[in-house]
C-alpha cells in the first residue's frame, strides 16, 4: 500500500486543527512529500520549550511537509491548551489506540521526539527529526533522506595521541559506532568491557574498527575521557558531522553501540548488549538472531514495543533451546516479510527461562506461574496477552501472532 490509502492506514481518516477542525488525511498525500510525527506531551517542559524553534521551521517548510502530533496528554483539557499553541495538525485525543500503535511501529522511548516519514510510501526518513531541524533550521536541506556511513562519516578521524587519518582507512572494514560521554556512568562501565572485546576482536584477525562520536560537555571531558581508549574519534571541533551521525542512526540516548558490516550497513543497534553479553567475542560480528534468551542485559528491549515471551520450565535440560527451535521459524517469517517493506517486525521474539529477572517480570506483569507459558507483552500499552495451554506447538504460536497483528486479540491490563 502506498499513498493516500497508506497514509490513512497509519493516521485514520481525519486529524485536526488547532481550532479543533476536521482535516481530511487523504488529501495531505498530495499536497506534502514528507510527514513529521511528533511525539509528545503538554505537561513535559522539554515539549514545551520546543515549541518556538519548531514553530518556526514548520512556517518555513510548511508548502512541502506536514507535521502530525501524536500526543500521550493523560488529560484532555491540557492536550487542548497544549494544541492551541501549535500550527500544524494533531491526532484526535481519542485515538488512543492508533496512538499506541504509532509509539510501537516506530520504537518511541522518550519524548519529545519526531519522526520525518514519506508521505507517499511510509518510509522512515530521518528518526531523529529534532536534531534535524536544529542543525538545518531553514529547510535548505530538504528532503533530507538518508545518506550513506561513508559519505556522513568523510573527513579526517583522530586518535588518542593526535595522529589523524581519514575516514576513508575504513573501507572494508567492521565499524562500530559507538556513542558515549564520560559525564554517563553507563558509558564509562560499557567502555572498559569495550576495550577489552575491541583487543580480543584485532587479536582474532578480524578487520575492525570503532569510531567514537562524543556527546560529552566540553572537549576537556572528550579528551580525559577518549585518552583511555585504544580507536578512532569523530574530532569533537566537527559538532556538525557529530550531529549528522547522532541523526543518520537516530540516536536518543547513550551508550550506544551501532555495528556496520564492511559495506557500511547496520548489521545491530544491539552492539551494548552484544558486548555484554559475548565478552569473549565469540558470536562476532552479531548478526541478529530471530529469538533470543530473555536476560536482564537485553531486558530493556521489552520496552521497545510488543514482545512475544515464552516462559518455559529451565530446570528441563534443554528445554529452552527446544523453546526457541519452536518459535524460529514463525520468527523468520515474520522478521522476512517486514524486511521485504523495509520495516521493523512488529514484534521481538525471547524464551525466557527460571531466574529471579523472570520471576520479576512474571509479578510486574502478574502472569501465572505456568510453564510453558506463551504471552506477548505491550509493555508501552500496558497490555498482556496470554496463551495458557498444556502443550505449545507451531500451529499454536503461528495462530497466536496472526491474531494478535490482525487485533483480535483482547488484552488484559499489566
Amino acid at each position: 500500500m502506498s499513498g493516500p490509502g497508506l497514509l490513512v492506514e497509519l493516521l485514520g481518516e481525519k486529524l485536526m486543527n488547532s481550532e479543533r477542525e476536521e482535516v481530511d488525511v487523504q488529501a495531505l498525500g498530495s499536497r506534502v512529500s514528507l510527514i513529521g510525527l511528533l511525539f509528545g506531551c503538554g505537561m513535559s517542559a522539554p515539549c514545551l520549550q520546543l515549541l518556538p524553534g519548531l514553530s518556526d521551521f514548520y512556517c518555513k517548510t510548511r508548502d512541502r511537509l506536514e507535521i502530525v502530533f501524536v500526543s500521550s496528554d493523560p488529560d484532555q483539557k491540557k492536550w487542548q491548551l497544549f494544541l492551541k499553541d501549535m500550527p500544524w495538525l494533531a491526532l484526535p485525543y481519542q485515538e488512543k489506540h492508533r496512538k499506541l500503535k504509532l509509539w510501537n511501529k516506530f520504537r518511541i522511548s522518550n519524548i519529545p521526539s519526531l519522526i520525518f516519514i514519506e508521505a507517499s510510501t511510509g518510509k522512515t526518513v530521518c528518526r531523529n527529526g529534532l536534531l534535524l531541524v536544529r542543525d538545518d533550521p531553514e529547510g535548505l536541506e530538504f528532503p533530507w533522506g538518508p545518506k550513506p556511513f561513508c559519505e556522513v562519516i568523510a573527513g579526517p578521524l583522530i586518535r588518542n595521541n593526535g595522529q589523524s587519518q581519514e575516514s576513508s582507512t575504513l573501507d572494508g572494514s567492521y565499524v562500530g559506532v559507538y556513542f558515549s560521554a564520560h559525564w554517563c556512568p553507563p558509558c564509562r562501565s560499557l567502555t572498559r568491557v569495550l576495550v577489552e572485546s575491541y583487543r580480543k576482536i584485532k587479536e582474532s584477525g578480524q578487520k575492525f574498527e570503532i569510531v567514537l562520536v562524543s556527546a560529552d560537555r566540553s572537549e576537556e571531558s572528550f579528551k580525559q575521557y577518549f585518552s583511555e581508549m585504544p580507536w578512532l574519534a569523530v574530532p569533537y571541533s566537527d559538532e556538525a558531522r557529530r550531529s549528522r551521525l547522532n541523526r543518520l542512526y537516530g540516536i536518543q540516548g547513550i551508550p550506544n553501540l551501532i555495528i556496520l558490516d564492511p559495506k557500511g550497513e547496520v548489521i545491530t543497534r544491539q552492539g551494548r548488549v552484544e558486548v555484554l553479553h559475548d565478552v569473549d567475542c565469540k558470536e562476532f560480528p552479531w548478526h541478529p538472531k530471530p529469538v533470543v534468551e530473555l536476560t536482564e542485559l537485553n531486558a530493556v528491549q521489552l520496552n521497545e514495543g510488543p514482545c512475544l515471551v515464552l516462559f518455559v520450565d529451565s530446570e528441563d535440560e534443554g528445554e529452552s533451546e527446544a523453546a526457541k527451535q519452536l518459535i524460529q521459524p514463525i520468527a523468520e517469517k515474520i522478521i522476512a516479510q517486514y524486511k521485504a517493506k523495509d520495516e521493523d517486525a512488529p514484534l521481538l521474539f525471547f524464551v525466557a527461562g527460571e531466574d529471579d529477572m523472570t520471576d520479576s517480570l512474571r509479578d510486574f506483569t502478574n502472569l501465572p506461574e505456568a510453564a510453558p507459558l506463551l504471552t506477548i507483552l505491550d509493555m508501552s500499552a500496558r497490555a498482556k496477552y496470554v496463551m495458557d495451554v498444556e502443550e505449545i506447538t507451531p500451529e499454536i504460536v503461528e495462530s497466536f501472532v496472526s491474531d494478535f497483528l490482525a487485533e483480535k486479540l483482547k488484552p488484559e491490563p499489566i
